[in-house]
């Protein structure tokens, strides 16, 4: 029974149990308050605070899933026995359907009688100023005959909010064995008694003002390591070695006999999360998930040129973990992963070159050093700092470098402020961009023009269609979307005519704020990589948002009536990745 059987196990567990078994979520959450999907819970935390209804959305106030996760904060750590930046949790989750004794019951019998493992011990909440210690749990464990029982304190045990703000509580956490003898964690149930408005580290602080409130209806959240889990299963003595990520491993080892162990599993994690991450549509940039994901390739490439690796890793490994995982999550697709890769390869390789070459001329190094490096190269930090000689970089802190980031970003924006005359963007959320009242109404009229161009657009072509990006200015609308070939001209036509009618029509543009699960359910379509918050407003064209011509969440602006808003006319469409196309467009008016 290996992984495929085990996670079939798992999920068959906890349905025989009156579990809803919930499909993993996308990598990049609809939480706004967090970068990238870190646990389980996440697609799930409407439901601890009372926002969504777990009876209605799944029939049950339990579920199961098995979620793939990205731990940022792991990034320097891979290359042991047991951490990864990508991995699947498995977890069991109850809104108000039960609590500690059912939770815990759940858990030892699915590890020891399941599965046939041995529980090495288990952990406690040992208690705080507002928290008691969890007796509890201490006589659940007791009657299943586990008597090894530590206590352990906030930082360890007690987990926080993930983001700013949400659902908290003591957790309990399973131990098992690696063959190696090493005890690790492999499940952690949280009971999630109090809500917190305010992040994990005002929490932990002691400092913070703000006080933990008791949930209305106590929840369960589990988390178990699929990865660690197997390791502990096949009697293995690190994750590597388990049938989760050994052909990857074996295939690098393929290509490049020799290499020291840590530099492998480096790879084959930064290779497997870079393919997750591009099949649930991270692009490589220079923000937020796109930067991860840029560190993450930048690293590969300059380890093929630091080791001497002359195979093509980023092309063959992809191959590699499309065959293991394609069948599970759908959406990775080995040509579209592989072009993003390939394209961030030929962005960088000259570039990396030609920085490893000054840096290695470097006696010392500041962060300075460090930033501009990254600068003018585009070398991440942890690259830089792992690849200077003679480590040189290891005592460059990381908070040193982002203080030397954020001081390049107050001189730009003091330079775009000179540049528009002291008065600076009147506009400016990242998609739409405007210096005067004159600007701004084009803007606003292109940006509804583009929500009725995505309308159509899933009109003429179909539902395939979804926004991957658009950019806003005042001399045209730029927006990305999922199709796989060419638009005819008869389709472009049909678009335009389509978008056109509406406007003729002077339809009404109205919204409507509720939360965000509602939000969806209406139909109204979000951009997937988009970060909401729990209430949100949905704007439509038409006389209701039942019979709307497009519906979307979006925060504005907006024109009031579609008459007047000009001529629409799309000017270019070009293909900028397998699989998506982008169109320019334009409003032709008098105004």
């Amino acid at each position: 029974m290996k992984s495929e059987e085990v996670r079939k196990k798992f999920l068959d567990f906890f349905q025989d149990r009156g579990h809803a078994v919930v499909p993993s979520s996308s990598l990049i959450p609809d939480d706004p308050s967090v970068l990238l999907t870190s646990a389980g819970m996440q697609q799930f935390k409407p439901y601890y605070t009372g926002d969504a209804d777990s009876d209605k959305d799944f029939g049950s106030k339990n579920t199961v899933s098995i979620q793939k996760s990205f731990r940022t904060t792991d990034i320097d750590e891979v290359g042991d026995s047991t951490h990864l930046t990508l991995l699947e949790m498995m977890g069991n989750f109850s809104f108000g359907g039960y609590f500690k004794k059912e939770a815990i019951q759940y858990a030892h019998d699915f590890i020891t009688k399941e599965l046939g493992l041995e529980i090495s011990y288990v952990t406690i909440f040992e208690g705080s100023r507002d928290v008691p210690k969890d007796e509890e749990s201490r006589e659940i464990w007791n009657s299943l005959g586990v008597t090894d029982i530590r206590e352990e304190g906030l930082e360890d045990v007690f987990w926080g909010p993930t983001g700013n703000a949400g659902p908290c509580g003591p957790t309990t956490e399973i131990y098992c064995k690696y063959a190696s003898g090493e005890d690790v964690e492999v499940w952690n149930i949280v009971f999630n008694q109090f809500f917190f408005p305010g992040s994990r580290e005002e929490l932990l602080s002691g400092k913070s003002k703000k006080k933990l409130e008791p949930l209305e209806s106590p929840g369960v959240d589990t988390g178990m390591g699929f990865e660690r889990l197997m390791a502990v299963f096949e009697g293995q003595s690190s994750i590597y070695e388990t049938d989760l990520l050994e052909p990857i491993v074996s295939k690098i080892k393929e290509l490049k006999p020799g290499l020291d162990e840590k530099v492998v599993r480096v790879l084959a994690d930064h290779l497997r999360s870079s393919c997750f991450l591009i099949s649930d549509g991270v692009l490589p940039s220079n923000k937020e998930a796109g930067y991860i994901l840029r560190r993450l390739i930048r690293k590969v490439i300059g380890y093929e040129i630091k080791y001497d690796i002359h195979a093509n890793l980023l092309t063959e490994i992809s191959k590699v973990v499309v065959e293991k995982y394609g069948h599970i999550y759908k959406n990775l697709d080995e040509k579209s992963v592989s072009l993003v890769l390939e394209g961030e390869k030929d962005k960088f390789k000259t570039a990396l070159s030609k920085g490893l070459k000054e840096l290695a001329d470097y006696k010392k190094l500041t962060a300075k050093d460090a930033f501009r490096l990254y600068e003018t190269y585009g070398l991440p930090f942890d690259l830089i700092k792992e690849m200077a000689p003679g480590g040189i970089g290891k005592s460059i802190k990381q908070s040193d470098f982002d203080k030397e980031f954020e001081r390049h970003q107050k001189v730009s924006r003091a330079g775009a402020e000179k540049k528009f005359g002291g008065h600076g963007l009147i506009l400016d959320t990242g998609e739409l961009k405007a210096t005067n009242k004159i600007e701004l109404e084009k803007v606003t009229r292109l940006h509804t023009a583009t929500h009725l161009m995505q309308a159509a657009l899933r009109k003429v072509l179909g539902d395939q269609v979804e926004q991957r990006g658009s950019d806003i200015t005042v001399e045209r609308t730029r927006f990305d979307f999922t199709f796989d070939r060419k638009l005819t001209d008869e389709e472009v036509k049909k678009v335009e005519n389509l978008v056109n009618g509406v406007i003729e029509k002077d339809l009404p543009v109205n919204f409507e704020e509720m939360p965000l699960e509602k939000a969806k359910k209406t139909g109204a379509l979000y951009f997937f990589k988009g970060r909401y918050p729990l209430q949100v407003k949905v704007y439509y064209v038409g006389e209701s948002l039942d019979k709307a011509f497009s519906k979307e969440l979006c925060g504005g602006p907006h024109v009031e009536r579609t008459g007047g808003m000009g001529i629409f006319e799309i000017k270019k469409q070009q293909a900028v990745a397998e699989g998506i196309r982008r169109v320019r467009a334009d409003l032709k008016t008098d105004k």
